[in-house]
């Protein structure tokens, strides 16, 4: 008797830095979706922002300690070391390849990018080549543009088990139950600030961010 399929999950953002609004949201993904592993990734240049700048390499670090030993979760640097421009559809391509072509393999995305998603760099290939499946706050609705319609076509699927027949092309939206709104921007603004941010992402990434002096205005000594 054969193994079912290897079930893998790609989840990119800049993680600048990353908290328990995004760990929790990775943990409640691979749950309902019964992943193996899920590959958070990320994503090489955030917006710029004024100084201390905090390096790509530095928030892979932080995703590490973030995630600790949490089974299923896995800090993936491809697109920290891929030249030039680094598009989703490039590293569902590689990780299409690693897997083989029976892999369920699933996009994982909020709702804020999905409603841009016919913008991205070859969005029409995206369902040639995995799942995307859309984090969405337990009734948010969003009215979807032409475009965006188009692009799906008849891709949407009611149900994690319709999404796991086939290797790729479904779209589903999942309701988290937690969906904590906590935002990275709001706690680099708390850094600034010199106020406290604990509670909002793991203590291990709190003292790391603390022992670095990440996110943090330099002092007039160090002018």
């Amino acid at each position: 008797m054969s193994s079912p399929p290897i079930k893998i999950g790609m989840l990119g953002g800049t993680f600048d830095p990353v908290h328990h609004g995004h760990l929790r949201s990775a943990l409640e993904v691979r749950e309902a979706l019964g992943l193996d592993r899920l590959h958070m990734i990320p994503a090489p240049k955030p917006p710029l922002r004024g100084a201390p700048q905090v390096s790509a390499e530095q928030r892979l670090a932080l995703l590490n300690a973030g995630i600790g030993d949490t089974p299923g979760l896995y800090a993936d640097d491809r697109e920290l070391r891929r030249e030039g421009p680094s598009y989703s559809i490039d590293t569902l391509a590689q990780l299409r390849a690693e897997y083989g072509e029976q892999a369920r393999l699933v996009m994982v995305i909020g709702f804020d990018a999905f409603l841009r998603l016919h913008q991205w760099y070859r969005a029409g290939d995206l369902f040639s080549l995995a799942h995307v499946v859309v984090m969405a706050r337990p009734g948010y609705q969003m009215p979807w543009t032409s475009e965006l319609r188009e692009l799906v076509g008849e891709c949407e699927v009611e149900s994690v088990d319709s999404l796991m027949q086939y290797p790729n092309g479904g779209l589903l939206t999942l309701s988290l139950p937690s969906m904590m709104a906590i935002s990275a921007t709001y706690i680099r603004q708390r850094l600034r600030e010199g106020k406290s941010i604990h509670y909002l992402l793991p203590n291990a990434v709190e003292e790391a961010i603390r022992e670095n002096g990440f996110y943090q205005h330099f002092s007039q000594h160090d002018e």
